[in-house]
């Protein structure tokens, strides 16, 4: 994996100066959204789905959500987000099939890796989509038009999976761009047709407007971006508090945004919804070892140490709890962070109860070497050299091949 950027939100609007991607010929941020990702990894390996309606989150009987649905389950009415059920009930001739998140990381990686031969810049939002900046790399890549274009060519000719890019401005409506492009196309905003671009597009295209303000919006009778743009901003405050100028500022194409180079994440976390409400203690805890050695890799995988373990609960009433310990010492290895973890949940679940979703998450990230002194130092070194072994295994033939004594069964987290 290349040392990614990431975008961060200023806390107040930029007031003169120039925009991000205002350098250069003005448009140059770039939103690569990879289409129906989960799907098209999936037909790479199943190239006799394509064509026919698939759906990727579970099998229709089960409680869960759509995590992704093809472009031909789409026509049925299905989306990301939607219940199993609903979407079995919609199509049910359609092909389900359960998640590989450990295969979309695998590919996301090398999606990442593309990217970072296009700019130095680059802010993988999630695992299937990215902003770049193409700010200085005009002499190398010639016009960002042209630069998109081959970046869309390059990742179809080394990956096969489809991909959309807005190119614009602001990351705003480059974001929004890519999502007109779909599927597998490219879409250009020049500098200064934002406003013209966004005019006639119903408010929930913005990013950041959900059914809750879309319905606020729709009372004031304001449906789409052109009419969000005539109202004065002092009305949008005066109806949304603060949340009002960031409406003012997106109507016309803007956004606040900056890049931070090398920037790190601040969690990692995994979690696992059961298909049915379970009060087997072995089966939460194996379940909860298999997330440990996720996120323990993936802590490695970042060189980083983690200071702070936090056991996520959700019984079947859909209360929640978390509860958290600090560390003494950080680390990165999967035992420590599993007893941790057993720990906790040992104090504070609540065995009367049937649990539908557990989770573990690792925050307080350092590089510091230190760890925890929970066992003698000999031991340790063996156990930080498999960890070590462990990983170099994984990523040749998967995660799901090597597991911990623990860790019996095969979660589907997500």
């Amino acid at each position: 994996m290349p040392k990614l950027a990431s975008f961060r939100a200023k806390k107040e609007p930029q007031r003169g100066g120039s925009a991000p991607g205002a350098a250069n010929g003005g448009t140059t941020i770039l939103h690569v959204d990879m289409d129906a990702f989960f799907v098209s990894v999936e037909l790479l390996d199943r190239p006799e789905l394509r064509g026919k309606p698939v759906v990727v989150g579970g099998q229709p009987d089960q409680r869960g959500v759509v995590s992704a649905a093809s472009y031909e389950a789409r026509r049925y009415g299905i989306q990301s987000a939607m219940p199993l059920r609903t979407a079995g009930r919609l199509c049910p001739h359609a092909i389900f099939l359960e998640c590989r998140h450990e295969l979309y990381s695998q590919w996301s990686d090398r999606i990442a890796t593309i990217l970072a031969q296009f700019s130095p810049r680059v802010e993988m939002a999630s695992v299937d989509e990215a902003y770049l900046d193409l700010a200085g790399t005009q002499r190398l890549l010639g016009h960002p038009l042209a630069a998109a274009h081959r970046l869309r060519r390059d990742i179809w000719e080394k990956t096969h999976l489809p991909s959309s890019i807005g190119l614009a401005r602001t990351r705003l409506v480059a974001k929004v761009a890519s999502d007109q492009a779909k599927p597998a196309g490219l879409l250009w905003i020049p500098a200064g047709s934002e406003a013209g671009f966004l005019a006639l597009l119903p408010v929930r295209k913005i990013p950041g407007i959900g059914p809750v303000t879309e319905g606020a919006l729709r009372g004031l009778g304001i449906e789409t971006v052109c009419q969000l743009a005539l109202v004065p901003r002092e009305r949008l405050e005066e109806v949304f508090g603060e949340w009002g100028g960031g409406l003012y500022r997106k109507a016309r194409g803007e956004d606040t945004y900056q890049f931070l180079d090398d920037a790190e994440a601040k969690s990692i976390s995994h979690h696992h919804t059961f298909s049915e409400d379970v009060a087997d203690l072995a089966v939460i805890e194996s379940t909860l070892s298999h997330l440990c050695q996720k996120a323990a890799k993936r802590l490695r995988d970042a060189g980083l140490f983690a200071g702070t373990v936090t056991l996520m609960l959700r019984y079947s009433g859909f209360e929640t709890i978390t509860r958290a310990r600090t560390l003494g010492s950080p680390t990165d290895l999967d035992q420590d962070i599993l007893q941790v973890a057993r720990e906790l949940l040992s104090r504070h679940r609540d065995a009367r109860r049937r649990v539908r979703l557990v989770g573990i998450s690792l925050t307080s990230f350092s590089h510091g070497e230190r760890q925890l002194e929970l066992l003698d130092p000999a031991r340790r070194e063996k156990l930080e050299k498999l960890a070590r072994a462990s990983d170099k295994l994984r990523e040749r033939f998967g995660f799901e091949k090597l597991q911990l004594g623990g860790s019996v069964r095969r979660p589907q987290d997500r």
